[in-house]
């Protein structure tokens, strides 16, 4: 089935963070996510989900159990379950991101607590 953004269901996140679900499946999820300048997702990880976020524009910061990596527009970087991670936006221009999970993280996440 075809899919592009504007036929996606959209969903807001965050501080002014969007996502469009293009596949949203029980055994995969790829979801395009933006995140405006200055903003990040909270640190968490996923019991059973493997993720792959993938930049289409900008830049992100990934803080992967303790390590912070650095991805620029075609970097890609896969998650394996259990591992907490971050993603941060510290550039002035948005991030445009795929993120795919498999299976799907519906159900499947675990905020972790906040330091100090």
């Amino acid at each position: 089935m075809k899919v592009n953004q504007s036929s996606a269901e959209e969903y807001q996140w965050g501080a002014g963070c969007l996502g469009w679900r293009l596949v949203n499946r029980t055994e995969i999820s790829v979801i395009r996510e933006r995140m405006p300048s200055g903003t990040s997702e909270v640190r968490h990880y996923h019991l059973k989900s493997r993720q792959f976020f993938f930049i289409l524009q900008g830049q992100a910061r990934i803080e992967l159990n303790g390590e912070q990596i650095p991805l620029a527009k075609d970097d890609g970087l896969e998650i394996p379950p259990g591992v907490p991670h971050q993603i941060f936006n510290d550039a002035r221009e948005p991030l445009e991101f795929l993120l795919v999970s498999q299976p799907s993280t519906t159900g499947d996440r675990v905020q972790e607590p906040r330091e100090g």
